[in-house]
């Protein structure tokens, strides 16, 4: 076999495999209060193959940041998480979302406060839902208060603008310091306890 036809098929079986992956890839969105800090939590969550920031849940098309973080566009900040059920399943990932946030909060996340940081579960049709309902319940029974957090069918989902994909990664000093002086992680281990961060390794 010639090298040329060799490395041609090669790159046939990867753009195969490539292909199957992103077939059976499937989506969740998740509105958890600051979007940079959801994306970087799922990021770490094997089985995730890629997280986005954006807008969803509002009555505004093709909103900007500014829109959404003024008020009024309805709109939640949230992420789009691209994942392999083969490898983590939407349950896993409820767990890993349930335990990310503080659920009771009804007004808001931490430092920031407004229905565009209010958490949600945005499902998309009757099994994730199912699902996400008995997750839901099953965190509430583990929390031993009432969880806010409304699941709520899926609608378009805006991508948030570049400079906010992989923030945590593009600014880590100032990332840090967002989260920290925010108070997420204090709140977080303050409402779950031992139980903070479950599902989500090396958060």
């Amino acid at each position: 076999m010639t090298r040329p036809l060799l490395a041609a098929l090669v790159a046939l079986a990867l753009a195969s495999a490539f292909g199957a992956a992103a077939e059976a890839a499937e989506t969740a969105v998740f509105s958890g209060g600051c979007f940079w800090c959801v994306e970087s939590d799922f990021d770490h969550v094997p089985g995730v193959i890629a997280t986005t920031s954006g807008y969803t849940g509002g009555h505004v098309a093709n909103p900007t940041y500014a829109q959404v973080s003024a008020g009024g566009t309805g709109h939640r900040e949230s992420v789009k998480v691209t994942y392999d059920p083969s490898r983590v399943s939407y349950e896993q990932l409820l767990t890993a979302f349930w335990h990310s946030v503080d659920p009771t909060d009804a007004g808001g996340q931490f430092c920031d406060r407004g229905h565009q940081y209010e958490t949600a579960v945005f499902v998309n049709g009757p099994e994730q839902r199912r699902i996400a309902e008995a997750s839901k319940a099953a965190a509430e029974k583990q929390l031993g208060r009432r969880i806010v957090t409304p699941i709520l069918g899926a609608g378009p989902f805006y991508a948030a603008e570049g400079y906010h994909q992989d923030y945590y990664k593009k600014n880590p000093l100032k990332y840090r310091y967002y989260r920290w002086s925010c108070g997420r992680n204090a709140q977080v281990e303050k409402v779950w306890g031992a139980h903070a961060y479950e599902g989500v390794p090396g958060h």
